[in-house]
């Protein structure tokens, strides 16, 4: 009899609990019930973009809607070499039980670009750059999406408290369109204020993946990035008696041109190197050979030995075309190398990469889970897995309207790419995807035993 009982209470306990389980609202539900509030607050953003370095507003209103959520948030976050920059980083603390601690990342800034997409929240944002120049500013890589993604992440695990445990931190990071926003946020000790991550997850829109779907890269992932001017001098003079000149703009030319025998006979075909010389400027008038001409370069590797072997090179040739050029010594190219305009290649720890596609394809379907190639664009998110210390991951998040990516595919006419004036990401698929498979993912590194 006493058996009895105590297996009549078990089963009712059990009972109880699946009850329990069962009542409790779902992912889905919890993203059906807040999605058209988080897509009026994604067009709130877009509208209203600010550049790096000046994200003061929308750190604020990311701080208050964490704060709100219940995280404890530390705001101004951030320390630039540029002393008269201020850091408008964010970090939120949610601490849940003991457990291990997992960083989330979302960017905080907007691109100068004016933006052409005829939308009727479109940004007609304009205000002035680091150099004082009037420009527009466009959400045009997503990070308006990355945002609103974040805080729908957090506001589903803060209702799923009871389905994890450990430190969640979500990052608000300032400056990553002009990659130097994790090097300030680490500057200014965040793994001080709060602490260091075992794991760390990023996502990152795609403007060549469906709506619905992700993407994932083992290992690396996107390029180092590292920007290079030269300054390549002459001696100026008349258009008429180009003899008595050193002319720069013709040597510019020449070293254009031999800059691209960089990748195609000095690097490794197994290497990706991409060398772009993205702006040329020199002289004034057509009758004129001027003194000097300026190139502004950018350079993407994966391996930092490739990166550093090419720099090298693009100061050799520059050099000696300008000698075989009968330029004197003391006029030699000046090639600079910036100090602040790089950053290192993202790559993915592979193991838990893997990982989480596998929850990925569990939560999405696999179909909808895509092994993407690697990038040669650039990130600097992998500056805070610490040289690859701490083991991080950015996965890719498909944003365009299924329709449009099969019409590009049949037609092979590209789709407007991240950075364009014409971008458009899909709101709401994107947003249910993307917050869906982030809250996976911190329930899987952040799950009860």
């Amino acid at each position: 009899m006493r058996n009895r009982i105590c297996l009549l209470v078990l089963l009712c306990a059990s009972l109880s609990a699946t009850t329990a389980q069962a009542q409790q609202p779902t992912l889905d539900a919890l993203i059906d019930r807040d999605i058209a509030s988080l897509v009026a607050t994604y067009k709130t953003l877009h509208a209203a973009p600010e550049l790096s370095h000046r994200e003061e507003k929308t750190a604020a209103f990311f701080a208050s809607q964490l704060r709100s959520l219940g995280y404890t948030v530390t705001d101004h976050l951030g320390k630039y070499e540029n002393p008269n920059w201020t850091g408008y980083g964010v970090v939120a603390v949610m601490k849940n039980g003991a457990g291990p601690t997992v960083l989330v990342r979302t960017e905080l800034d907007a691109l100068p670009v004016d933006e052409k997409t005829g939308l009727p929240y479109a940004s007609k944002v304009k205000t002035k750059n680091d150099a004082g120049q009037n420009v527009s500013v466009m959400h045009a890589c997503g990070h308006d999406i990355h945002i609103t993604n974040m805080l729908g992440t957090a506001g589903m695990l803060a209702q799923l408290k009871d389905q994890w445990h450990g430190t969640l931190i979500i990052l608000g990071q300032p400056a990553e369109e002009t990659i130097d926003g994790a090097r300030a946020v680490l500057r200014d000790g965040l793994y001080n204020k709060v602490p260091q991550p075992d794991f760390a997850i990023a996502l990152h829109d795609s403007s060549e993946l469906a709506a619905g779907t992700v993407g994932y890269t083992p290992g690396y992932a996107l390029a180092s990035s590292t920007s290079v001017d030269i300054k390549i001098r002459g001696v100026g003079g008349h258009g008429a008696k180009p003899d008595t000149t050193k002319d720069p703009i013709v040597v510019a030319a020449q070293v254009i041109m031999a800059l691209q025998t960089i990748v195609s006979r000095e690097d490794s075909p197994l290497d990706p190197v991409v060398v772009t010389v993205g702006s040329i400027h020199g002289g004034s008038k057509h009758n004129i050979i001027p003194d000097e001409v300026n190139l502004q370069l950018s350079v993407r590797t994966y391996k930092d030995e490739v990166r550093k072997r090419v720099l090298a090179s693009i100061d050799r040739i520059a050099k000696g075309i300008a000698l075989a050029a009968g330029i004197p010594a003391e006029l030699a190219p000046i090639v600079k190398i910036s100090e602040t305009e790089v950053t290192a290649a993202t790559y993915n720890e592979p193991q838990l990469t893997e990982r989480l596609a596998a929850v990925f394809a569990k939560t999405l379907g696999p179909e909808n889970v895509i092994k993407v190639a690697p990038a040669m664009v650039s990130e600097d998110f992998g500056y805070l897995s610490l040289d690859h210390k701490i083991p991080a991951t950015m996965f890719w998040l498909g944003a365009v309207a299924p329709a449009k990516v099969r019409q590009s595919r049949e037609t092979g006419t590209p789709l407007p790419s991240l950075h364009s004036a014409l971008f458009i990401p899909e709101p709401e698929p994107t947003l249910r995807t993307g917050i869906k498979a982030m809250t996976s993912a911190v329930l899987e590194l952040l799950k009860k035993q």
